[in-house]
C-alpha cells in the first residue's frame, strides 16, 4: 500500500475462527476516525467466504472520506481504498487464524 502504510500504518486484527465463522475478531491498530471497532462488532458469526467484501463495505459505510474525490492515478477514491485496506489486513489475520490452526492440529 505503498506511501499511505509507511505513514500511517495499516489495519491489524487478530482473528478466531470456528465452523467456519467469524468467532471473535481483536483490534492491533484501526482507522483514526474509530470506524475499525465499530465495524468489527457487526462481523461476528459472519462466514469466512463472506467476511472480506462485508468488512470493505462496511467499513466505507463509515469512512468520512469524500466518496466524489477520486485520484487520477488510481482512479480510486479514498473511499475505496479504505475499504480494500481493511479487507486486506483482514485476509491477512483470517490466513494467520488459520495457519495457527494447521500448526496446533499436526
Amino acid at each position: 500500500m505503498g506511501a499511505y502504510g509507511r505513514l500511517f500504518g495499516f489495519p491489524e486484527y487478530k482473528v478466531k475462527i470456528a465452523h467456519r465463522r467469524i468467532a471473535s475478531i481483536s483490534v492491533i491498530r484501526g482507522a483514526s476516525c474509530g470506524a475499525t471497532w465499530e465495524v468489527v462488532e457487526r462481523l461476528i458469526g459472519t462466514p469466512v467466504e463472506e467476511v472480506l467484501s462485508r468488512i470493505g463495505r462496511e467499513v466505507q459505510y463509515l469512512c468520512l472520506a469524500d466518496p466524489s474525490a477520486f485520484d487520477p492515478v488510481s482512479g480510486k477514491s479514498a473511499l475505496h481504498f479504505a475499504g480494500k485496506v481493511h479487507m486486506q489486513a483482514l485476509a491477512k489475520a483470517i490466513e494467520t487464524a488459520a495457519e495457527k490452526r494447521r500448526k496446533g492440529s499436526e
